[in-house]
């Protein structure tokens, strides 16, 4: 019996990466080097001199190459997509009624029970099982 070779693929499970650039950045750059086409076809149709509709185009694919590997390198993978969901999270929320606890929970679930030795003191623990 002869053995056999087999190769093993070790790029299972990882993000694709296109130089430097990881994930959904790459098709971020895809997404702005078509808009940028559209926009220099757009400039010339009008008749716009072409060194104008290149040097315009030129200058904004830059800083669009430059803009896009900056947020690669600074927020990774999925980074970009907490941080934008951080920013969706309010910072603290106001109740002034306690009445929402109430409607949502009942008035059953939410009974409290003196402890046995501390009602002098008036300390109270939440009972959220069984009523007696």
């Amino acid at each position: 019996m002869s053995n056999s070779v087999y190769q093993i693929n070790k790029g299972i499970n990882q993000s694709i990466e296109f130089k430097g650039l990881k994930a959904q950045y790459i098709w971020y750059l895809g997404g702005g080097v078509v808009s940028l086409m559209i926009l220099f076809a757009v400039m010339y149709i009008i008749g716009l001199p072409s060194l104008l509709c290149v040097g315009l185009v030129g200058t904004a694919g830059a800083f669009l190459v430059f803009k896009i590997y900056k947020m690669s390198n600074q927020y990774g993978e999925y980074g970009m997509m907490k941080a934008l969901a951080k920013k969706q999270v309010p910072k603290y929320i106001k109740v002034y009624s306690r009445a929402i606890f109430f409607q949502r929970y009942g008035c059953r679930t939410l009974i409290m029970k003196m402890k046995g030795d501390g009602e002098e003191d008036g300390r109270f623990t939440a009972d959220y099982g069984s009523r007696t």
